[in-house]
């Protein structure tokens, strides 16, 4: 007890291993009072060795020394290890997490304008009067050394260990995506760091992971910008796909023209702004950095291209029609059906990316990020903008039919029900235009002013052909007028299908589908000629009495001068609506057409009524 009150622990660790052979041997006779205190002052021996061991205000000294006593008293010091590393790793990974939280405010603060610069140095005075958390580490490793002889397997598991959660805590701010001042802030903390523990525990290799670590880090850093900039164009065209599911408010619904310069601006701008923040890493001279120059380069063109590509089969998605559901845009889709706005949007902001993106972009990335070259040479270039201006005049392309094709559709459904639920063998004689030709103008004149709204007007003049070349209508129903006499219905309608035929054959040659291009009246030309000849196909599905001819013949001369000022080339119209009137022919008992006088009368009466209607509405 003595021993104990002068705290002179290596004297009583000596008597009692010294008498330990004469307890054991008479421990259970005649010395058992004498073993037992033995034993209960050896236990608080050990227990005030544990507790030196412990303290980290004791001398290394007197810690190893406990450390030594502890073995001679055959206590499992293992453990100890143990407890005595895993206390300190929560301590110093606590306290790096706080000095790290406070360098990411300090940089915070630093973007700040001009008028808070005394908020960000007062915000600095705590990371500069903070502990040195590392240092103590350093001195940790140190001491450990020294009390626990042969350690280093177990202190480099520690020291990677914290470099690992560290470096996390680092990569991960408390708000929002990390930006490329606090990436850099947090990759100085780390090599100064790294470099003060390598000097006192090399065997820690602990620059190698800091290389790897930092990779992984910018890696993440890139995509996650790429991934930001493809939420924020996929959310322009989500919030078109949701005003255009509600056009029954068109005062909620925005305009495509603003739909497409907010795409346009989220694609090109927000591509240059990322590149704006790419720099502020490729500019700093960071060792670490440095030698990460020629990776970073390439992540970053290959950012793009994946970006481009991932762009490339959404748009691919919407022109077929196809959800996988993986995309915020796509789940959109998949509980509303996609909007023919949406996809012509999509097939400008095609050719957008191909005439004008793509080459920007390029530019940039040969001014502030030339080089890199780290790629293998069997994966080839990083950035390739011919194949990605490849890839969009394709899918542009693709979307434009597609456009085409659901625009027609509505139409022909409208037509094709125009059609096939009139009896028309027992129709009445006409006296007006049907209401399908007025839904069907309604109809056209939407999709005008969708297609003005997104596409340029075109540079060719509009084709006026006279009906002597263009159409054969007039030469037609002359011809059918001037068979009547007393030959029978069934003679005159052969007599008029050979005469159609035969003027054919003097016709001049009308081009019905020619080549598509990007112009308000080459897309709508192209909607118009196969929504009538479907018209045509149609037609020719049914039987048609004398009134029911008479009524295709009203509906078809009335649509002629509406849709020629929708087309580029009025003769086309001519033709095809000639060719639904001859296919009613062929279909019809006793093909007479109306007498011009009395067309001409039904179509100003409509025409007077539609201008009535139209003034009423104005009030």
């Amino acid at each position: 007890m003595k021993c104990i009150k002068s705290e002179a622990y290596a004297d009583a660790v000596k008597y009692y291993v010294g008498a330990l052979p004469v307890l054991k041997v008479y421990g259970q006779s005649s010395f058992e009072t004498c073993r037992k205190e033995s034993e209960e002052a050896i236990g608080t021996v050990i227990k005030l060795l544990q507790a030196r061991l412990f303290t980290d205000s004791e001398p290394v000294e007197a810690r190893a020394e406990a450390v030594v006593l502890l073995k001679q008293l055959g206590f499992l010091v293992d453990n100890l290890k143990t407890k005595v590393l895993e206390a300190k790793l929560e301590h110093f990974l606590s306290e790096l997490q706080a000095e790290a939280r406070q360098e990411n405010h300090a940089v915070t603060d630093s973007d700040k304008p001009s008028e808070h610069i005394s908020d960000s140095i007062a915000s600095k005075q705590p990371v500069e009067n903070s502990k040195d958390s590392i240092g103590e580490f350093a001195k940790m490793v140190t001491a450990y050394r020294i009390i626990f002889p042969n350690s280093e397997k177990r202190l480099t598991e520690v020291a990677i260990d914290l470099f690992n959660k560290h470096f996390a805590c680092l990569r991960k701010p408390e708000k929002g995506n990390v930006s490329a001042a606090e990436l850099i802030s947090a990759l100085r903390v780390i090599c100064a760091n790294v470099r003060r523990i390598h000097e006192v525990l090399p065997e820690a290799g602990l620059p190698e992971y800091e290389i790897k670590a930092a990779e992984t880090a910018i890696r993440q850093y890139v995509s996650n910008m790429f991934g930001r900039l493809f939420s924020q164009v996929t959310g322009v065209l989500a919030i078109l796909q949701s005003q255009q599911r509600d056009r029954e408010s068109p005062e909620k619904m925005k305009p495509l023209q603003v739909a497409l310069d907010s795409g346009k601006n989220a694609l090109l701008q927000g591509s240059l702004d990322i590149l704006v923040d790419f720099r502020q890493l490729l500019d700093d001279n960071l060792e670490l950095l440095v030698k990460l120059r020629d990776l970073y380069i390439d992540w970053v063109q290959g950012g793009f291209q994946d970006f481009f590509t991932s762009l490339e089969d959404l748009f691919l998605s919407v022109s077929r029609g196809t959800c996988d559901g993986k995309l915020p845009l796509m789940e959109r889709l998949q509980s509303d059906k996609v909007s023919a706005g949406l996809v012509l949007v999509l097939a400008q902001l095609s050719v957008f990316i191909e005439h004008t993106a793509i080459p920007k972009i390029t530019e940039e990335i040969a001014v502030g990020f030339f080089g890199g070259g780290a790629r293998s040479y069997e994966d080839g270039p990083a950035f390739i903008p011919a194949e990605i201006c490849r890839m969009f005049r394709s899918v542009g392309d693709n979307l434009l039919h597609s456009y085409i094709n659901m625009q027609t559709c509505k139409l022909s459904l409208l037509v094709k029900k125009s059609i096939a639920t009139p009896n028309w063998l027992k129709y009445k004689e006409p006296r007006d235009v049907r209401m399908f030709v007025d839904l069907l103008l309604q109809e056209m004149k939407t999709v005008e002013a969708e297609v003005q709204q997104v596409l340029n007007q075109g540079s060719t003049r509009k084709h006026r052909r006279s009906d002597s070349t263009g159409s054969t209508n007039s030469s037609r129903s002359n011809q059918i007028r001037d068979d009547r006499g007393n030959r029978s219905s069934k003679h005159r309608a052969r007599s008029r299908l050979l005469e159609s035929h035969m003027a054919k054959l003097f016709k001049q040659k009308v081009e019905i589908f020619t080549k598509l291009e990007y112009t308000q009246e080459s897309v709508i030309s192209a909607i118009v000629k196969m929504c009538l000849k479907g018209f045509q196909e149609y037609v020719r599905l049914e039987t048609f009495s004398r009134s029911g001819f008479q009524q295709i013949h009203l509906d078809t001369q009335f649509l002629r001068e509406p849709l020629k000022d929708v087309v580029e080339d009025e003769a086309v119209i001519d033709f095809l609506l000639d060719e639904v009137c001859v296919a009613a022919a062929e279909r019809c008992l006793d093909p007479i057409p109306l007498e011009p006088a009395i067309l001409d009368k039904l179509i100003h009466a409509k025409i007077a009524k539609n201008l009535e209607n139209n003034v009423s509405s104005l009030y």
